[in-house]
């Protein structure tokens, strides 16, 4: 059986390098989609939003609110919800099939509404889609992440 292994181990690893190798390209576009989405998000900007969105999005906030595309855009770029920043602090994709590819990670996020502001760390899953060639949002749920407590000096004894 080590035999065996030790025979195929070479092919197994021109394999995964070959999977790796083809993945590169998606890899770039996919963060260039994903960087042009968060700017048109920053930007509030509806016609950046509208090219990069999937017309099939389902955006589920961390509070528990779901938006569609058009319900999304409209509250971005009207105003309602303004997204001062995202700042990923971990940004991982993997694709379980060529046109899918998922992201997950975790961001720093800061949103102002009407009624005060948001800052938090948040834990995301977003499903990106090739459509028509190129890559679409289609999906994002994130958690609001806990403030990590403050660090405490033990009393004086």
């Amino acid at each position: 059986m080590k035999t065996l292994l030790l025979r195929f181990l070479p092919v197994f690893a021109l394999a995964f390098v070959s999977l790796h190798a083809a993945d590169a390209p998606a890899l770039t576009d996919l963060r260039a989609a994903d960087d042009e989405r968060v700017a048109a998000t920053i930007a509030g900007d509806k016609a950046r939003l509208n090219a990069i969105m999937s017309d099939d999005l389902h955006y589920a906030h961390s509070s528990g609110a779901v938006d569609t595309k058009t319900s999304y855009i409209e509250t971005v770029s009207g105003g309602k919800t303004k997204y001062v920043g995202i700042d990923y602090e971990q940004r991982d994709f993997t694709f379980p099939s060529p046109d899918i590819a998922l992201m997950t990670g975790r961001a720093h996020m800061r949103v102002t509404t009407a009624t005060g502001g948001v800052d938090m760390m948040a834990s995301f899953l977003a499903v990106w889609r090739q459509e028509q060639g190129h890559w679409h949002f289609l999906a994002w749920q994130s958690c609001k992440l806990p403030t990590p407590a403050a660090a405490t000096t033990p009393p004086a004894k």
